[in-house]
């Protein structure tokens, strides 16, 4: 489990910056699976290393890597790249708990148990801290 606690103020202050990740992750996997680009790669790579394909391939592999490591240094944990659900460890009535946003909300509203996923998700209220 992560170190890091956040109070809700705190983890609900970084949903931009993991928002703008998530993207950031997301577009840097739409190439790194991309059959087209690795066909081409693998054709040329023999002979002059893949050239554009080579590069962009690079540069997305770097891209993803520095997003996972930006969520890691932040200590947010990505629950599901493709539904967008991001965990921060924070406390509710002294416990930890996970504060759970998911792309497309606005902010945290919810949160659950640490064993519980995302299906236990509860309303934020008074207890959490």
């Amino acid at each position: 489990m992560a170190e890091r606690r956040y109070r809700l103020s705190e983890a609900r202050a970084l949903v931009p910056e993991v928002a703008a990740l998530l993207e950031e992750l997301r577009s840097a996997r739409s190439v790194l699976v991309d059959e087209d680009v690795a066909t081409r790669l693998a054709a040329h790579a023999p002979g002059n290393g893949g050239g554009a394909d080579s590069t962009r391939m690079a540069e997305a592999a770097l891209s993803f890597s520095r997003g996972l490591g930006r969520l890691k240094d932040l200590g947010v944990i990505l629950r599901d790249l493709d539904a967008g659900i991001m965990d921060f460890i924070g406390t509710r009535a002294g416990e930890d708990v996970c504060l759970c946003w998911r792309d497309g909300e606005d902010t945290i509203d919810f949160w659950h148990e640490v064993d519980a996923g995302f299906a236990g998700r509860q309303p934020v209220d008074d207890e959490v801290e």
